[in-house]
């Protein structure tokens, strides 16, 4: 079975996200910090009047924070009916492989990004890490907007 993947940057690796869990890709916007979250919920955002929950996906990983800029983009995804965004380096493509091919990703030990993947793809040369938003964005968290 083929399914279409939108591939994009963070913290200098390529991931991928399933093109139908994504509503929009919004260019960089200032974000609201708010108290008592988790340290990877860089704040809120207005999106068209509803207060958007924004992740930075690169301290979410396990990695540094990012240092946002114009550069930065916000990948607004569907998750249980609830929305949230995510802060990315760049948004790159979409692009075709088969689902048979996706491969589980290997199990290194102490690996902060292994649990928030469904799996590696081969694509043009390149390995790319297929996110998991179910796992990303447990309920636990409470990071979802209502």
């Amino acid at each position: 079975m083929q399914r279409e993947l939108i591939t994009f940057q963070v913290s200098g690796q390529v991931f991928a996200l399933d093109i139908m869990q994504i509503r929009e890709i919004r260019a960089w916007s200032p974000v609201t910090p708010m108290p008592r979250v988790p340290s990877y919920v860089a704040g809120v955002v207005n999106l068209r009047g509803t207060v958007l929950p924004v992740v930075d996906l690169a301290a979410r990983l396990g990695w540094p924070a990012t240092e946002a800029t114009p550069r930065h983009a916000i990948i607004v995804c569907q998750v249980n009916g609830q929305a949230q965004g995510l802060i990315v380096e760049s948004v790159s493509d979409i692009v075709t492989f088969d689902s048979e091919t996706l491969q589980a990703p290997p199990s290194t030990g102490n690996d902060s990004v292994v649990p928030f993947l469904e799996g590696l793809a081969a694509i043009d040369d390149n390995m790319v890490m297929v996110l998991d938003l179910q796992a990303l964005s447990s309920a636990e968290d409470g990071l979802m907007a209502a």
